[in-house]
């Protein structure tokens, strides 16, 4: 089973040694990079750690179409697992060993959450503007949904190439709300999540959206998944 681990950067030179460095690469086969034109060095650190599968956007796409490239890269190298982790350093990648042994043992997407042990993550860091938001918008998306997943709005997660095959994720947006859009495809198809817990962690070097952005996002979580119950 061929891991790729996949890295969406923008402007993350400082943490990408780190992020690299903790990944168990005993599980992985290989690492892509795609820096989406960082104001950074990110894309010269990427280079000088010795990463192979490298590439860089010639000017800002957006974070949903960070991933795209990502995902047809990884396609490229005919992986059977996709793992995506933020290289901003705020998701543990020694966890990528428990998420290749979840795909092994037969999920179809795993994420890594970091609200299944509830307020824990305010004392790890979240903002308490974020956890309440995260809150809301999974408590939401799992009424309509049917579902019951402690949250949506991880960027560590991981797909079997045969869920990723199946969605035409060209066609989904270029911005933050792609997280979202894709996990409503797959629920089309039929694939299911199942989760891990994953520690949050705040530093001063972690990415963040904006407030306009997140208040965006947000209401693009609402629009999409009202547009998918009604469809059904």
């Amino acid at each position: 089973m061929k891991t790729v681990v996949v890295l969406p950067a923008y402007n993350c030179a400082t943490t990408l040694q780190n992020t690299i460095s903790d990944i168990p690469m005993q599980c992985v086969d290989e690492i892509v990079l795609v820096d989406d034109c960082s104001n950074d060095n990110t894309y010269d650190v990427a280079r000088e750690l010795g990463l192979k599968h490298l590439l860089r956007h010639q000017k800002n796409l957006g974070y949903g179409a960070n991933q795209k490239t990502c995902y047809d890269y990884a396609l490229s190298l005919k992986a059977d697992v996709i793992i995506m982790l933020h290289p901003d350093y705020q998701y543990n990648p020694q966890l990528i060993s428990e998420i290749v042994q979840k795909i092994s043992d037969g999920a179809e997407i795993v994420f890594a959450s970091r609200m299944i042990n509830g307020y824990e993550a305010v004392r790890n860091g979240m903002p308490i503007y974020k956890y309440i938001s995260n809150r809301a918008l999974t408590k939401f998306q799992n009424i309509l949904l049917k579902k019951n997943h402690s949250e949506y709005h991880t960027g560590y997660r991981a797909y079997r190439n045969t869920v990723l095959k199946s969605i035409n994720y060209q066609k989904l947006s270029n911005d933050f709300i792609f997280d979202n859009q894709i996990i409503i495809e797959a629920f089309k198809n039929g694939f299911e999540i199942e989760e891990i817990y994953c520690p949050a962690k705040y530093e001063e070097e972690s990415s963040s959206i904006n407030l306009i952005k997140s208040i965006k996002y947000g209401l693009g979580v609402l629009f999409y998944t009202l547009k998918y119950k009604l469809s059904l």
